[in-house]
Protein backbone atom coordinates (compact mmCIF):
# COMPACT_ATOMS: atom_id res chain seq x y z
CA UNK A 1 0.00 0.00 0.00
CA UNK A 2 1.59 3.25 -0.65
CA UNK A 3 1.95 5.89 2.25
CA UNK A 4 -0.80 8.03 1.25
CA UNK A 5 -3.03 5.47 0.62
CA UNK A 6 -2.90 4.57 4.15
CA UNK A 7 -2.60 7.92 5.30
CA UNK A 8 -6.31 8.24 3.51
CA UNK A 9 -7.67 4.97 4.97
CA UNK A 10 -6.11 5.39 8.53
CA UNK A 11 -9.46 6.77 10.76
CA UNK A 12 -9.69 6.22 14.88
CA UNK A 13 -11.48 2.65 15.23
CA UNK A 14 -13.60 2.83 18.12
CA UNK A 15 -15.51 -0.92 17.49
CA UNK A 16 -13.42 -4.08 17.65
CA UNK A 17 -13.58 -7.40 16.73
CA UNK A 18 -13.11 -10.33 20.03
CA UNK A 19 -10.14 -11.51 18.16
CA UNK A 20 -6.46 -11.86 19.11
CA UNK A 21 -3.65 -9.67 17.03
CA UNK A 22 -1.44 -11.78 15.26
CA UNK A 23 2.03 -11.13 16.82
CA UNK A 24 4.15 -10.35 13.84
CA UNK A 25 1.90 -7.86 13.17
CA UNK A 26 1.88 -6.63 16.60
CA UNK A 27 5.76 -6.08 16.30
CA UNK A 28 5.77 -4.39 12.91
CA UNK A 29 3.28 -1.94 14.25
CA UNK A 30 5.89 -1.07 17.22
CA UNK A 31 8.58 -1.84 15.33
CA UNK A 32 7.17 1.27 13.21
CA UNK A 33 7.05 3.02 16.16
CA UNK A 34 10.36 2.72 17.08
CA UNK A 35 11.56 3.74 13.82
CA UNK A 36 10.01 7.07 14.36
CA UNK A 37 12.17 10.30 13.61
CA UNK A 38 12.84 12.56 16.81
CA UNK A 39 14.35 15.57 17.84
CA UNK A 40 18.41 15.10 17.98
CA UNK A 41 17.65 10.75 17.88
CA UNK A 42 16.28 10.89 21.61
CA UNK A 43 13.90 8.45 21.11
CA UNK A 44 12.26 9.54 24.35
CA UNK A 45 9.71 6.84 24.20
CA UNK A 46 9.06 2.99 26.00
CA UNK A 47 5.96 0.87 24.66
CA UNK A 48 3.81 -0.84 26.84
CA UNK A 49 2.04 -3.85 25.22
CA UNK A 50 -0.82 -4.67 27.74
CA UNK A 51 -2.81 -7.67 26.37
CA UNK A 52 -3.38 -9.60 29.59
CA UNK A 53 -7.01 -9.33 29.91
CA UNK A 54 -7.58 -8.21 33.28
CA UNK A 55 -5.42 -5.65 32.86
CA UNK A 56 -5.65 -4.15 29.87
CA UNK A 57 -9.95 -4.01 31.11
CA UNK A 58 -8.37 -2.15 33.86
CA UNK A 59 -5.97 0.36 31.60
CA UNK A 60 -9.32 1.01 29.26
CA UNK A 61 -10.73 2.06 32.20
CA UNK A 62 -8.53 4.19 33.34
CA UNK A 63 -9.66 6.00 29.47
CA UNK A 64 -13.04 5.86 30.37
CA UNK A 65 -15.30 9.24 31.21
CA UNK A 66 -18.35 8.35 32.56
CA UNK A 67 -19.76 11.61 32.60
CA UNK A 68 -18.80 12.33 29.01
CA UNK A 69 -19.54 9.23 27.27
CA UNK A 70 -16.14 8.95 26.46
CA UNK A 71 -13.44 6.15 25.58
CA UNK A 72 -15.82 3.17 26.39
CA UNK A 73 -14.98 1.34 23.21
CA UNK A 74 -11.09 0.56 24.75
CA UNK A 75 -12.26 -2.46 26.92
CA UNK A 76 -13.05 -3.84 23.70
CA UNK A 77 -9.65 -3.83 22.14
CA UNK A 78 -7.58 -6.76 22.40
CA UNK A 79 -4.48 -4.57 22.72
CA UNK A 80 -3.39 -1.36 24.43
CA UNK A 81 -0.20 0.36 23.94
CA UNK A 82 0.83 2.93 26.47
CA UNK A 83 3.29 5.27 25.17
CA UNK A 84 5.54 6.11 27.97
CA UNK A 85 7.46 9.73 27.53
CA UNK A 86 11.13 9.16 28.59
CA UNK A 87 13.35 11.92 29.39
CA UNK A 88 15.00 13.47 25.93
CA UNK A 89 19.01 13.62 25.75
CA UNK A 90 20.80 16.75 26.41
CA UNK A 91 20.13 18.09 23.03
CA UNK A 92 16.56 17.57 22.84
CA UNK A 93 15.82 19.04 26.31
CA UNK A 94 18.52 22.27 25.66
CA UNK A 95 16.59 22.48 22.60
CA UNK A 96 13.03 22.51 23.88
CA UNK A 97 14.23 25.04 26.79
CA UNK A 98 15.67 27.48 24.04
CA UNK A 99 12.76 26.86 21.84
CA UNK A 100 10.00 26.90 24.58
CA UNK A 101 8.61 23.43 22.72
CA UNK A 102 8.58 20.25 24.34
CA UNK A 103 10.25 18.10 21.68
CA UNK A 104 9.32 14.43 23.25
CA UNK A 105 5.76 15.40 22.83
CA UNK A 106 6.42 16.37 19.37
CA UNK A 107 8.20 12.59 19.32
CA UNK A 108 5.22 10.92 21.08
CA UNK A 109 2.85 12.09 18.47
CA UNK A 110 5.01 11.23 15.27
CA UNK A 111 6.02 7.65 16.82
CA UNK A 112 2.53 7.04 17.56
CA UNK A 113 1.12 8.12 14.12
CA UNK A 114 3.66 5.80 12.84
CA UNK A 115 2.40 2.45 15.51
CA UNK A 116 -1.50 3.65 13.62
CA UNK A 117 -0.33 3.97 10.08
CA UNK A 118 0.93 0.59 10.07
CA UNK A 119 -1.52 -0.85 12.13
CA UNK A 120 -3.48 0.54 9.05
CA UNK A 121 -1.50 -1.32 6.98
CA UNK A 122 -2.27 -4.71 8.61
CA UNK A 123 -5.81 -4.25 8.38
CA UNK A 124 -5.90 -3.79 11.97
CA UNK A 125 -7.92 -0.52 13.69
CA UNK A 126 -6.45 1.83 16.15
CA UNK A 127 -7.08 5.14 18.15
CA UNK A 128 -5.06 7.05 20.13
CA UNK A 129 -6.39 7.96 23.60
CA UNK A 130 -5.56 11.03 25.06
CA UNK A 131 -7.90 11.79 27.95
CA UNK A 132 -6.71 9.08 30.92
CA UNK A 133 -6.11 9.00 34.53
CA UNK A 134 -2.55 9.03 34.39
CA UNK A 135 -2.00 8.56 37.44
CA UNK A 136 -4.16 5.29 37.86
CA UNK A 137 -2.69 4.16 34.29
CA UNK A 138 0.75 4.37 35.79
CA UNK A 139 0.09 2.54 38.95
CA UNK A 140 -1.46 -0.02 37.05
CA UNK A 141 2.14 -0.66 35.03
CA UNK A 142 4.27 0.13 37.53
CA UNK A 143 5.42 3.36 35.55
CA UNK A 144 8.24 5.19 37.42
CA UNK A 145 6.93 8.54 39.32
CA UNK A 146 8.98 10.54 37.29
CA UNK A 147 7.12 9.52 33.79
CA UNK A 148 4.43 10.25 32.37
CA UNK A 149 1.95 8.46 30.18
CA UNK A 150 0.98 11.10 27.38
CA UNK A 151 -1.31 8.52 25.35
CA UNK A 152 -2.71 4.83 24.88
CA UNK A 153 -3.34 3.84 21.46
CA UNK A 154 -6.51 1.03 21.28
CA UNK A 155 -5.41 -1.92 18.62
CA UNK A 156 -7.42 -4.63 17.23
CA UNK A 157 -9.37 -5.77 14.26
CA UNK A 158 -12.32 -3.15 13.36
CA UNK A 159 -15.55 -4.45 14.49
CA UNK A 160 -16.95 -3.48 10.59
CA UNK A 161 -15.47 -1.81 7.42
CA UNK A 162 -13.34 1.06 8.58
CA UNK A 163 -13.17 3.03 4.94
CA UNK A 164 -15.47 5.87 5.62
CA UNK A 165 -14.73 9.70 4.22
CA UNK A 166 -12.79 11.58 5.86
CA UNK A 167 -14.38 15.01 7.24
CA UNK A 168 -11.15 17.35 6.87
CA UNK A 169 -10.58 20.88 5.83
CA UNK A 170 -9.91 21.57 2.11
CA UNK A 171 -6.61 21.75 0.60
CA UNK A 172 -7.06 25.88 0.34
CA UNK A 173 -8.13 25.91 3.64
CA UNK A 174 -5.05 24.53 5.00
CA UNK A 175 -2.07 25.24 2.35
CA UNK A 176 -0.53 28.57 2.42
CA UNK A 177 2.44 29.46 0.14
CA UNK A 178 5.48 31.98 1.49
CA UNK A 179 3.25 33.52 3.67
CA UNK A 180 0.06 33.02 6.29
CA UNK A 181 -2.72 34.73 4.01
Amino acid sequence: MEILKSIQNRVSVRSYRQEDIEKEKLERCLEAGRLAPSACNAQPWTFIVVDEPELKDQVARTARAQTLNMNKFAAQAPVIIALVMEPANITSALGSKIKRKHYPLIDIGIAAEHICLQATEEGLGSCMIGWLNEKKAKKLLKVPAGKRIPLLISLGYPNSETSRSKQRKSFRQTVRCNAYR
